[in-house]
């Protein structure tokens, strides 16, 4: 079958490309959306709970022994851990990028079993928990009282118990975490009454293990033939506090009983108290939902949306349930601005191929090209797995240009047939088809080649690579298929040779527009050719352009910015506050008092919400605070200040005279999975086993030297060992004289200051904790020790403190472990005016100074990500260039000839980096794509000038004449195609709006290669086709191409 057989059966090329389109569409409704594709690395988070004990504690008797086993699952990347005062403790393995998430639970899981065993009695009790991480938040929901009626414990119970239910059962959704506590059955003992009784902690747990059971008492005539069957049920575990409140401890000497109730208060409260919710100056509860891998975003947040406006319509009087943050904002926002850059692409493309082939009928051919690929392209993507993200959009975009090149090719053959005196639309392009076959495939097969290789690149730039560059190259491919069917045929059919001036016919505008265009053009090719053979005249200037180009691109390369993807407007800002060090809860919420009394009233905020006791990055400490900050729509805020940059800076401004706290203000990050907020970070680590007053020593130092660069701000550590603490310490000579076991003494301390979780409890269809500790007003200095006892072998009741010497000492709050190393967590940002990468540069020059022998440092998140593809975009241009040299090798047989071609893309290269130089961009992966894009049409175009070129020197020209024939020839394709590309990128190049940072990256650097390279192609290519043809002739004279023509 071959290209004319479309020809003749016209139909059949119609429904072949109808076909395309309706599997495009299927496709597309088909399709997931999101913002990204899934690209953070998949993580699991190991998580536990060591009730009373402090992080030195946890560090120790958790986390040591679940590291051990951990370390080394397969596929692990990298492991951080944190032990807190508050005894929590966490772990998060890090996964290489394409690892099954599921599978990696798995292991986690398997290898945790084999730790259980050396942990603590306490720990295995509470349980540890192993959980997929999901990368992708989609909504954070605030559940708040307006009126006060509720407090936050009790709005977030209810949220638990209500709302989190029905939201976990919608089809995506992966995960709903919820700040704050559960409802706990709270035991609060009273020291002087338990001592009155002989009692300590540990009796009462006895108790509710004795009496607060389930029992499985069996059936009372089930094997009898005569009797009813009786089923025995004991009423199991208690719920309410008066239940508890009766409960017998023991019988005492006069007959009576002592209860429960006697030596403590029962209430149901929380199972802590260490975070405190609010939204909009009222209590509040908060949970952030997540979505799975692969789920459509957008259908997901949708039905969220529908399950929670039904939600609220039962709610309670006083409650409102209300969106902190949505990606589907940004997400709608951002493809609304796409499809409409989209739309305004492909009017210019058209107008442009209209200005060149001034025919209707023409124009309509390459433009049912555009719409056949573009639409087609949507079923590759839905068949190959990926989602409908701002990724594919972009190379959808990019595109347009480049599937309407085929079609103006074939156009551009009729059309000349015509000019050649062709008067049957039919045998013209049957004659205009029949030597241009091989030249389409051939230049499609250069331009898809090129997205082959970095499609194998691992790693998060792998995946952008992947789905941007296959998205592309089946586009072009689709446009391939149409321009060999649908568009010849359309050719035979529409379109008509102009009407002859001295014809007699009459001439319409188009005609006229037409000869006027042609006057206008053949001037400029005189002068075209004239330029073209002064520089036959001198190739050394050409050669030394060539080299100049090369020696600017290295140079450019080495001097633009670098980053991973540029930072957007995302609508939500973060911030962080860390008050003194041993700051109470209480003391920590008079300072977010006054932080909210400061910025509560910018125009720009929209709603807000706030957490007491936890930072903007989940560390939870009682001198810890954050603020969540969901700003107005970007349609409404248009104006001068209005952006983000400038809110930050307002809140920045505002908050300036609180003393009392750190305030770090962020946005949140462009892409899921990498934290919570934007900028890098990075661990240091004792990899000598130094003190922690040395690791933070060295810290400071390695902080101060980052802040005195000016790539870099705000550079900071929450890390700190000034939180005053109390060194304990046990007289076990005193202990054994009084017959007191020292674990007697410390399991005393830890139930009456600590608190223990001690048995369950039933209610509201849930499980919750009871928890047995003394009562706040016990436990408030270290006197109060004075009121707490001890009981010894012979049942008498001493004094704890006796026992115990208390020596103030200054500690941490938390600790943390990166890859088995003691560590300390660096934040940061780069400076304005400084890229990401040059940040991270200045992290590297910084250390080799700060950091002495022992010390070490690792980046995390986002920041290990780009700080491990440095170097990526000369290897992936290496890559890609070395792609094209041999698909040419193998077309003109010819070590020689490619070069011609080749050596053309380094002035495309140059032209990008220097328009990013201009408009001040950095090298980030959008702006990289396109230039991968570029280097396959460059290369592409300047196939059609070589292989006419090579075809007329086979028909016997020489060659120079071979080499000015081709390019007075392809003058007009080659312009064609450039200029649809430029007039396509333009509405990218001067984005505005929401996404605009990342459509600029793209247009600008699309823009930028594709003059400088048309300029390459036009003038300095025939020069080298010149140069290296002569060199294939003379050196390889076995393998010349005229020699070879019988």
């Amino acid at each position: 079958m071959t290209v004319k057989t479309f020809i003749d059966r016209p139909i059949l090329s119609g429904v072949i490309s109808v076909a395309i389109i309706i599997i495009g569409v299927i496709g597309l409704t088909q399709l997931p959306i999101e913002q990204f594709p899934n690209i953070a690395p998949p993580t699991v988070r190991v998580t536990a709970t060591y009730t009373g004990a402090n992080a030195e504690t946890v560090m120790k008797s958790v986390i040591t022994p679940l590291e051990e086993q951990l370390n080394g699952v397969e596929n692990m990347m990298y492991m951080t851990s944190t032990a807190t005062n508050t005894g929590s403790a966490s772990i998060s393995v890090y996964f290489r990028q394409g690892t099954d998430p599921d599978m990696s639970v798995v292991n986690v899981q398997n290898r945790v079993a084999s730790a259980q065993g050396q942990l603590p009695a306490e720990v295995t009790k509470s349980g540890v928990t192993v959980r997929k991480r999901q990368n992708s938040s989609l909504k954070s929901l605030s559940l708040y009282s307006p009126d006060d009626s509720y407090d936050s414990n009790f709005l977030t119970n209810y949220m638990k118990i209500n709302i989190e239910p029905q939201i976990s059962r919608i089809a995506g959704v992966g995960e709903v975490n919820i700040w704050g506590a559960n409802y706990s059955m709270r035991i609060w003992l009273d020291p002087h009454k338990m001592a009155q009784y002989n009692l300590v902690p540990s009796d009462i747990a006895t108790v509710l293990a004795e009496q607060n059971v389930e029992s499985p008492t069996g059936t009372l005539g089930a094997e009898s033939i005569n009797t009813f069957q009786y089923v025995l049920k004991y009423r199991g575990r208690y719920e309410n506090e008066e239940d508890y409140e009766n409960m017998v401890i023991k019988s005492l000497p006069n007959g009576d009983v002592l209860r429960l109730k006697d030596v403590a208060r029962i209430e149901l409260g929380a199972e802590n108290y260490s975070l405190l919710s609010q939204t909009s100056g009222h209590p509040g509860a908060n949970c952030m939902i997540a979505q799975t891998a692969g789920s459509n975003a957008n259908e997901i947040i949708k039905e969220i949306d529908a399950t929670t406006a039904e939600m609220s319509e039962n709610l309670p009087k006083g409650m409102i349930l209300a969106d902190i943050m949505s990606t589907k904002d940004f997400l709608d926002a951002s493809i609304v601005n796409v499809i409409e850059t989209l739309l305004l692409a492909i009017v210019l493309v058209v107008l442009v191929v209209y200005l060149f082939l001034h025919d209707l009928r023409a124009t309509l051919i390459p433009s049912l090209a555009i719409i056949v690929s573009l639409v087609g392209t949507f079923a590759f993507i839905y068949a190959a797995g990926f989602s409908l993200n701002l990724l594919t959009l972009f190379a959808i975009v990019l595109v347009i240009g480049t599937v309407v090149d085929n079609a103006i090719v074939v156009v551009e053959a009729v059309q000349a047939k015509f000019d050649e005196g062709y008067t049957s639309p039919y045998e013209a392009t049957v004659d205009a088809l029949g030597g241009l076959t091989s030249a389409l495939v051939t230049t499609t097969i250069v331009f898809m080649a090129v997205f082959i290789p970095v499609c194998f690149i691992g790693g998060t730039t792998g995946t952008f690579y992947t789905q941007f560059g296959l998205t592309m190259a089946v586009a072009v491919a689709i446009s391939l298929l149409n321009a060999l069917t649908l568009s010849p045929a359309l050719c035979a059919l529409i379109m008509r040779p102009r009407a002859d001036r001295e014809s007699g016919k009459k001439i319409n505008f188009s005609d006229k527009f037409h000869y006027a265009f042609d006057r206008s053009f053949h001037h400029t090719l005189n002068r075209y050719e004239r330029g073209v053979s002064s520089l036959f005249r001198h190739k050394v200037i050409a050669l030394v352009s060539v080299a100049a180009a090369c020696g600017l691109l290295i140079w450019l390369m080495s001097v633009t910015k670098t980053g991973l993807v540029p930072q957007e407007d995302m609508g939500t800002i973060n911030v962080n506050v860390l008050t003194s060090p041993g700051s109470n809860l209480e003391e920590t919420e008079r300072v977010m008092d006054e932080i909210e009394s400061a910025i509560h009233d910018i125009p720009q905020i929209k709603i807000y919400s706030r957490v007491t006791g936890k930072d903007a990055r989940h560390n939870q400490s009682a001198s810890g605070g954050s603020y969540t900050i969901r700003l107005k729509p970007w349609n409404e805020r248009t104006g001068k200040g209005d952006d983000i940059n400038s809110v930050i800076n307002e809140i920045y401004r505002r908050t300036n005279h609180i003393k009392a706290a750190q305030i770090r203000v962020s946005t949140t990050p462009m892409i899921s999975g990498y934290g919570t907020s934007d900028g890098f970070e990075l661990y240091v680590q004792d990899k000598k086993g130094g003190s922690v007053e040395d690791l933070l020593k060295y810290t400071k130092g390695f902080i101060e030297a980052m802040n005195k660069r000016p790539e870099i701000s705000r550079a900071y550590t929450t890390f700190d060992t000034k939180y005053p603490q109390y060194l304990v310490k046990v007289d076990a000579a005193l202990c054994k004289r009084n017959g007191v076991s020292p674990t007697e003494v410390l399991n005393t301390l830890a139930g009456y200051v600590g608190g223990s979780y001690s048995s369950n409890l039933n209610r509201f269809t849930k499980l919750y904790r009871v928890m047995v500790q003394a009562a706040p007003e016990y436990r408030l200095d270290t006197e109060a020790l004075n009121n707490i006892f001890v009981r010894n072998s012979k049942g008498e009741m001493t004094p704890i403190s006796q026992y115990l010497t208390l020596t103030r000492v200054y500690g941490s709050e938390s600790l943390s472990r990166f890859n088995l190393f003691s560590a300390i967590a660096i934040y940061g940002a780069a400076a304005d005016g400084y890229s990401s990468g040059q940040a991270i540069a200045a992290v590297k020059e910084a250390a080799k100074a700060a950091l002495p022998e022992g010390y070490g440092y690792e980046f995390g998140g986002m920041a290990r990500e780009e700080a491990s593809t440095t170097g990526t975009t000369t290897i992936v241009f290496i890559i890609c260039i070395m792609f094209i040299y041999l698909i040419l090798c193998a077309l003109y047989e010819s070590l020689m000839i490619p070069f011609a071609v080749i050596l053309s893309i380094p002035f495309g290269l140059a032209g990008s980096f220097i328009f990013a130089q201009i408009w001040g961009l950095e090298n980030n992966i959008y702006m990289q794509t396109g230039l991968i894009m570029l280097i396959g049409l460059l290369g592409k175009t300047a196939i059609l000038l070589t292989e006419y070129a090579s075809t007329k020197r086979r028909q016997g020209m020489s060659i120079t004449a071979a080499a000015m024939s081709a390019a007075k020839a392809r003058l007009r394709p080659i312009l064609m195609t450039s200029l649809t590309m430029i007039f396509g990128m333009l509405p990218l190049m001067f984005a505005q709006g929401v996404g605009a940072n990342g459509n600029i990256s793209v247009g600008v650097g699309t823009v930028g290669g594709m003059l400088l390279g048309t300029a390459a192609l036009l003038f300095v290519v025939p020069s080298l086709f010149i140069v290296f043809q002569y060199l294939q002739e003379r050196f390889l004279p076995g393998r010349s191409i005229t020699k070879s023509v019988k």
